[in-house]
């Protein structure tokens, strides 16, 4: 069975956008306490919503040694975890958002373009 390229397959062609005028980023990261996971997540996270989003995002950091219940309010299973919460849809990502790549691709951010 031959394989379809994905840039050609119907309906799976990279739905990657940029951010429009007025669009927010409305963000949510699930981190255990201070532990190095949590703090790179949160660095990582800042850089790059400095870069490809400037200014236009939120983000709140949900400290679950602290509030343990809110981990049911977006279902997290695992942490660091980030949640897109705007725009719609919701997109969630694990890890410590080192893969910049990856992360702009799960937040459905297109790269800067630079001259």
């Amino acid at each position: 069975m031959k394989l379809r390229n994905k840039r050609t397959a119907p309906g799976l062609r990279s739905r990657v956008k940029k951010v429009a005028p007025g669009d927010v980023y409305d963000l949510r990261l699930y981190v255990a306490g201070q532990s190095p996971k949590s703090l790179a997540a949160f660095a990582n996270l800042r850089q790059l919503c400095d870069i490809h989003l400037a200014g236009k995002y939120r983000i709140e950091v949900v400290d679950l040694v602290k509030k343990p219940q809110r981990a049911r309010d977006d279902q997290i299973i695992a942490i660091p975890t980030l949640v897109r919460r705007l725009p719609q849809p919701i997109r969630k990502i694990i890890g410590d958002l080192c893969d910049t790549q990856r992360t702009l691709r799960g937040l459905d951010i297109s790269q800067r373009e630079d001259g």
